[in-house]
């Protein structure tokens, strides 16, 4: 009888934690680890074409199903490919076991062929971040490093050299059940006190939330109608705040729209939830604010704070509720839902006219026939860059829809291998790739896993021949855009010599028949929409430190345009305004 190696304890235990992917590239330090899970029940190797596409797809997967997913690169140049994906899973709050394998262990610190330190490396990125140089140490280290990246939300990597990998597992070793469970987080009763006073003394209240009220909807619209408060997301919070909402007033942020900026700036208490909104110039500096967060660490980091909350979203609203007056006086609220529905009816228009004529075709245009068309409760992946502006402005959330991105870490390339990981945990569910072709053509090679594993991704590519986002900041920055140019191929051809479904499409009037047709086509699609790289309108006065990246503060108006069905729930909500 074959004796059980370290591999087959380590995949043993990812298996025994409810981990059923392990994405990557096989080689050499890493081949024990691959043989494991050939012979493991219950946990199947994705080979991906890119250790980063790996990570990004275990981020997608632990995202989406809130639960530990894996990946894996050998030792060296593999595990470093494995960086940026799990700065995009950590600062996304996913939980993802990162498996970095070594050389072996007696050549560590000698400057051995593809000799790098991962227990080094990955320490900004992780939560938890070891090597294990002894069989003895397993299964204990795995443990801990699961529960680092259960427990905190975020990544967590074990570095193992393929010799001890090989080895003979020890005997009588411990092991013991995850706690993958998360706890509810109750704020102390001085805390809610402290904000029932706050929240009593003010007169005009506004909400901003994040992704940390993901699971607290009812309870934010509860809060809002008692106070008569605007309701404003960031981008993460999109997808969970903005549908059912009558008083919405838009998002804040870089690519923000509609009154939420005026809300934020009009209040005398602003109220922040689960949010840890970085572009602390939007934030306003003469009002009150109360920042709620389950992550301690998050609290005040980004503008000042008159009290901060240490609790869930959801518990410390249902806390709160009792202890805070109703606001019956809804004129603050009423002027801001006004102001929103004027300011979209203002920008809305920009791509309906001469729609059907315009070429190259808006890509205004193709987001919102993409959100006519996709099912109810699509998972969208979308690219960084003007992708973001399309997803932000376009895509109307429901409450079954996902839209997930780079939001945090603003990669480039993440939707195509997101959405791997995204159709892999249900394939049954529509999963569609926003793709600029800047970040398509950069992992290209991973639509391949696509059809290797017969994932009916559909990937809408943008295909308008240049980095759009980086010649806005050129622009608005005053310098003449240069290295931003694409010469792109027929992306629709490739797709179709590699087998897939593979649409071209130039002329504005075929956009919406080639959506349902890929929408509908089996196994993996590619649309190639040639759109406007001069969609995007500016306001005539920006000055150039308003924009660098997304990292520096930008007017609120710097990005205007079409906001899709967001009118028309504005407008909606102005029929709770009570007539005089």
């Amino acid at each position: 009888m074959a004796k059980r190696t370290v591999a087959d304890q380590f995949v043993g235990v990812l298996a025994a934690a409810g981990v059923r992917r392990l994405y990557g590239v096989v080689g050499d330090s890493l081949n024990p680890i691959v043989d494991a899970v050939r012979r493991t029940d219950g946990i199947e190797w994705i080979q991906v074409r890119h250790e980063e596409a790996g990570a990004f797809a275990a981020g997608a997967e632990a995202q989406l199903s809130g639960h530990l997913a894996a990946c894996a690169g050998s030792c060296g140049p593999g595990n470093l490919h494995l960086i940026n994906g799990l700065y995009d899973a950590h600062r996304s709050y996913a939980p993802v076991l990162a498996l970095a394998s070594h050389i072996p262990s007696s050549q560590i610190g000698t400057g051995y062929f593809q000799e790098t330190h991962p227990d080094r490396l990955f320490t900004e990125c992780s939560h938890y971040c070891e090597l294990i140089s002894d069989p003895g140490q397993m299964p204990r280290t795995l443990q801990i490093a699961i529960q680092h990246a259960v427990g905190r939300r975020g990544v967590a990597v074990v570095s193992l050299p393929g010799d001890i990998a090989a080895a003979e597992a020890p005997s009588g070793s411990y092991e013991h059940a995850i706690v993958a469970d998360r706890p509810h987080v109750r704020p102390t009763d001085a805390d809610l006190a402290a904000f029932a006073t706050l929240v009593n003394q003010a007169r005009r209240v506004t909400l901003f939330c994040g992704s940390g009220c993901a699971d607290a909807h009812q309870q934010v619209m509860a809060l809002a109608e008692k106070l008569s408060a605007p309701v404003g997301h960031a981008l993460r919070g999109k997808e969970f705040i903005q549908y059912d909402n009558p008083y919405d007033v838009g998002m804040s942020g870089l690519l923000g729209y509609g009154a939420c900026y005026d809300a934020m700036h009009g209040c005398d208490l602003l109220i922040l939830l689960g949010t840890d909104f970085p572009y602390d110039a939007f934030m306003p500096k003469n009002t009150r604010i109360v920042q709620v967060d389950v992550a301690a660490e998050h609290l005040g980091r980004r503008s000042t704070m008159d009290l901060g909350v240490w609790g869930d979203v959801a518990q410390t609203i249902d806390c709160l509720l009792p202890l805070v007056d109703a606001k019956p006086d809804r004129a603050f609220l009423d002027r801001m839902l006004r102001r929103h529905a004027d300011l979209l009816s203002g920008v809305v228009g920009s791509y309906t006219r001469n729609v059907t004529t315009h070429k190259p075709i808006h890509p205004e245009y193709v987001a919102d026939q993409l959100d006519d068309v996709a099912a109810a409760d699509s998972v969208f992946t979308v690219d960084t860059g003007m992708c973001n502006v399309w997803a932000a402005r376009y895509l109307t959330p429901n409450g079954r829809r996902r839209i997930i991105g780079s939001f945090s870490h603003g990669s480039m390339a993440n939707a195509l291998p997101q959405a791997i990981g995204a159709q892999l945990l249900d394939r049954r569910r529509q999963v569609v790739a926003l793709c600029g072709d800047g970040g398509f053509s950069m992992l290209m090679g991973d639509f391949l896993t696509l059809l290797q594993y017969d994932l009916p991704v559909k990937v809408v590519l943008f295909d308008n021949s240049s980095l759009g986002m980086v010649e806005l900041e050129m622009l608005v920055a005053g310098l003449p855009a240069h290295g931003t140019s694409y010469r792109n191929p027929d992306f629709a051809a490739i797709a179709r010599a590699a087998g897939a479904t593979g649409i071209r499409v130039t002329e504005p009037s075929d956009v919406r028949d080639a959506l349902r047709e890929a929408l509908n086509a089996p196994g993996p699609a590619l649309i190639d929409v040639v759109t406007d790289p001069n969609a995007l309108s500016l306001p005539p006065k920006i000055t150039g430190e308003q924009v660098s990246g997304f990292a520096l503060s930008m007017s609120r108006t710097v990005l205007t345009g079409g906001v899709g069905k967001a009118l028309a729930m504005a407008r909606s909500n102005l029929r709770n305004i009570p007539r005089p």
